[in-house]
């Protein structure tokens, strides 16, 4: 491969400590440096300007894909490209592993900045020569604009870096400009954030438990434990806010030590025939830590291995399918068992189901819901239990609120059902109570 030597964009030969080695682009610190300047020469009348990162989706397994070298070589033709679609007064550098930056002074408001940000994705868009073969990547960019001396280099380039994660988010190939509400969100995520770490700093996240039982004769099999938070300010905020934000921010192994040794020990007590099942999130299957510290909290509350059932969800198993597998066989050795979450909605495969041995699969709720009225549904469920038939895993149907919707899965086979039918996630206490009171009945 050949480095892209020449005069560059700054004149003849730039520095080396302000060049990408493997582009010949400029790096983030050129980047930097040039943003700071256009700012100070805009001091006295400052006209907006651009400022733009992008990323190539999916560049991660070109390498394992292509042979060794095949992403560099994507990385110098995207360089290339990006270099070519510049105009005099713009400029573009290499500013991560898969990511360039631009910037644009004489670009002046925000559909300016999206359409040249999506001509550049269309430019990477274009095949990859790799010799013998051909790569197609998308891209996805994000991007922020000056409009005063209030703003800083690191402050533009930290809006860039928001938009683009939002424009990640939303699907391959997208294009975001930073906005004031975006702005108000981040502030509204930092301030859980705060809360959040402070909450479980001090123990205030805790388990609620929600009962799976046998869809025939409706006695109580286990409990889900499933995460719950209020906060003195904030009021009760939803799992689904706060559990993404302690996945994003770093809190979740702290969150689920906290939430997993508070569910054991409520659990020790319960019939010794009930099993609690807990989610494991997609961070904790690259942990290979997950299972010790799984077993080790069992051991120290003096809970029973063979009554946990793990939970994981199809999603998790693709951010490192190897690591997730070892980390799972690991803990089926000492007994726990393994379940497959909200499966038909993720983003595995059936061929998931032959690498790695599941003993329970939970169908999603969005098939469950509809199950009384749409065909489709009806004959997707039925699939799915007649392959965990074969494949000699239990099964349980989730988000079953009504009981109609209990019989036809009697009627198609599922042993196992969840939901507000059967009763909503409770605290350790109301579930105590809930258990004597089954007890006595």
């Amino acid at each position: 491969m050949q480095m892209l030597f020449g005069t560059g964009q700054d004149g003849a030969y730039p520095d080396l400590v302000f060049t990408d080695p493997l582009t010949g682009l400029g790096n983030q610190r050129r980047f930097f440096s040039k943003i700071a300047r256009l700012i100070s020469d805009r001091a006295e009348d400052p006209a907006p300007f651009a400022v733009g990162i992008i990323d190539l989706d999916g560049f991660k397994p070109i390498n394992d894909l292509f042979g060794r070298g095949a992403g560099d070589e994507i990385l110098l033709q995207a360089a290339m490209r990006l270099r070519a679609a510049m105009d005099a007064h713009s400029y573009v550098v290499r500013f991560g592993a898969d990511e360039f930056a631009f910037l644009l002074p004489m670009v002046f408001s925000e559909d300016a900045a999206a359409q040249k940000a999506r001509t550049l994705i269309e430019v990477l868009s274009a095949p990859y020569d790799l010799g013998a073969r051909a790569a197609r990547l998308s891209a996805s960019a994000g991007c922020s604009l000056f409009y005063s001396g209030d703003e800083t280099t690191e402050l533009l380039v930290d809006r860039a870096e928001t938009a683009l994660y939002h424009a990640k988010a939303s699907g391959r190939g997208r294009v975001v400009v930073y906005t004031q509400e975006m702005e108000e969100a981040a502030k509204r995520v930092t301030h859980v954030e705060q809360a959040l770490r402070r909450a479980v700093s001090a123990g205030e996240v805790e388990p609620f438990f929600q009962p799976i039982v046998d869809l025939r004769s409706r006695r109580i099999l286990g409990f889900e434990a499933l995460a719950r938070w209020t906060d003195p300010d904030l009021g009760a905020v939803p799992p689904s806010v706060f559990i993404p934000i302690a996945e994003e921010r770093g809190i979740i192994s702290q969150l689920t030590q906290l939430v997993l040794r508070r569910a054991v020990e409520a659990a020790r007590d319960w019939p010794k025939h009930l099993f609690l099942s807990f989610n494991l999130s997609p961070t904790e299957l690259v942990d290979q830590n997950t299972g010790l510290n799984v077993l080790a909290t069992l051991h120290q509350a003096g809970f029973d291995p063979h009554r946990f059932e793990a939970e994981i969800t199809e999603t998790s198993l693709m951010t490192d399918p190897v690591s997730a597998e070892k980390i799972l066989n690991d803990m089926r050795g000492a007994g726990i068992r393994i379940s497959l979450d909200d499966f038909g909605t993720g983003q595995s495969s059936l061929g998931r189901l032959r690498e790695i041995r599941f003993d329970k699969l939970k169908i999603d709720r969005a098939f469950v819901t509809s199950i009384l009225h749409d065909k489709p549904s009806q004959h997707i469920i039925r699939a799915i239990l007649a392959m965990c038939e074969g494949l000699g895993m239990d099964v349980v149907a989730e988000g079953i609120e009504e009981e109609g919707q209990a019989m036809r899965l009697i009627d198609f086979g599922c042993g196992g059902g969840q939901g507000y039918l059967f009763g909503k996630p409770a605290n350790a206490i109301d579930t105590a109570l809930l258990l004597r009171s089954a007890a006595r009945g």
